[in-house]
């Protein structure tokens, strides 16, 4: 009974040891369809149209415009909700002096009337006072017909000077009515230019509490000085754009493609997309635009890039702005080629070979190849849809196993 314990102990670490060095060799099907020659980049989801909600346009007097409020990045928004506003502090300063100068120019204006008023009821007392100096020449020079010639000369005097004095009283009553009316109008104009401060610092003030002008999907944009999305606490000019409200019915993707590849790009070629938050999900889409000019990849770069914009055909509603996609743009198309990945392809002094199933084996099969891509080289000659090839060396594999056995033997 000791020794068939001792027998099934030793069969069984046999067993364990065996299978610790036994590997499944990997293996794939030879192909025949549709070859690519695709090239992989990065992008990034976009409205084809959409409408942007810019930063207000305010004037320099009341400083820079600082986000204390943003609405979140990709939120549902009405007609009419706020979807930012702005640091109000200078405005409601200018709002305050301009109403502390509107109450100091109508205090000046009731002030000016007043003085005017007393003013002119002086002029018109000194011209009531001429006037009767005027009537008792005039009555005196009636009564001088009787008076000796020098007397009756000096009273003549008299009521000319009288008459020169009402005209000269006349006169300053009608100019400083003049004066006093320009007066007014400058102090009116005052007021009027002190009242549209402050109406302009109303609407400002409003201005600061941005609202959305349709309804729609609010998607931040990014700040081109610091090539992130903006957000609370970035300053930024004013009528920049800050919001846009996407059209989701026709989207595509923007594209940065290498300057080294931008010549294998042309308009119509198809592209499939792959959003980073869906792996599992696949759209087509096909090149629309390929930019003529390059540019910095990011703000501090030197690396060139030439945008392309590729238009979505799938619709989905997982797709929105702002997402990030990788996508396979492909180049070229071979129908009917054969070929396997990469992997399977080895290489000595005699050439191309790969290792075939034949049966609970594999052999060597000398094969020639041609263009390949990221994933999948084509092979002209040797192999024929359907078979399978192993994806590792299975000599040294095997060759790798007996080592580990042979180990494994020592250590014991």
């Amino acid at each position: 009974m000791k020794k068939t314990t001792h027998l099934l102990y030793a069969l069984l670490l046999f067993t364990a040891c065996a299978k610790e060095v036994k590997q499944e060799i990997p293996v794939a099907r030879v192909r025949q369809e549709t070859f690519y020659i695709d090239l992989y980049e990065t992008g990034e989801v976009r409205a084809n149209q959409s409408v942007a909600i810019s930063s207000p346009e305010i004037s320099w007097r009341y400083g820079s415009l600082k986000l204390t409020q943003l609405i979140e990045d990709g939120k549902v928004v009405k007609a009419g909700d706020t979807v930012m506003v702005f640091d109000p502090s200078e405005v409601q300063k200018a709002i305050l002096d301009a109403e502390s100068r509107l109450e100091i120019h109508y205090a000046e204006l009731e002030k000016l009337q007043a003085q005017q008023t007393s003013e002119m009821e002086d002029l018109e007392a000194d011209y009531e006072l001429t006037e009767l100096s005027l009537q008792i020449s005039k009555i005196q020079a009636e009564a001088a017909q009787y008076e000796a010639n020098i007397r009756k000369k000096e009273i003549d005097l008299n009521l000319e000077k009288a008459q020169i004095a009402l005209e000269q009283a006349r006169d300053q009553i009608a100019n400083r009515r003049k004066i006093q009316q320009e007066e007014m109008t400058q102090r009116r104009l005052t007021i009027r230019q002190a009242q549209t401060e402050l109406n302009e610092a109303h609407a400002t003030m409003r201005s600061l509490f941005v609202t959305s002008p349709y309804p729609g999907i609010a998607i931040i944009m990014r700040n081109r000085s610091t090539d992130l999305k903006y957000q609370i606490g970035d300053q930024v000019w004013a009528g920049q754009p800050i919001l846009e409200l996407p059209d989701l019915d026709e989207l595509k993707a923007e594209v940065l493609i290498n300057e080294v590849d931008i010549a294998k790009i042309t308009p119509g070629m198809k592209v499939e997309i792959r959003p980073d938050a869906f792996s599992d999900s696949t759209y087509m889409g096909e090149v629309i635009k390929v930019a003529n000019l390059a540019v910095n990849k990011t703000r501090n770069s030197k690396i060139k890039v030439f945008p392309v914009e590729v238009r979505i055909l799938s619709k989905t509603s997982k797709l929105m702005p702002g997402l990030s996609v990788s996508c396979r743009l492909l180049v070229k198309d071979y129908p009917n080629a054969t070929f396997v990945p990469l992997q399977a392809v080895f290489n000595d002094e005699e050439g191309s070979y790969v290792y075939v199933r034949s049966g609970n084996h594999f052999k060597r099969q000398n094969i020639e190849t041609g263009i390949s891509n990221t994933d999948f080289i084509v092979v002209e000659k040797g192999l024929k849809a359907g078979e399978t090839v192993a994806l590792v060396d299975p000599v040294r594999l095997e060759e790798a196993q007996k080592k580990e056995k042979a180990n494994q033997k020592e250590t014991k």
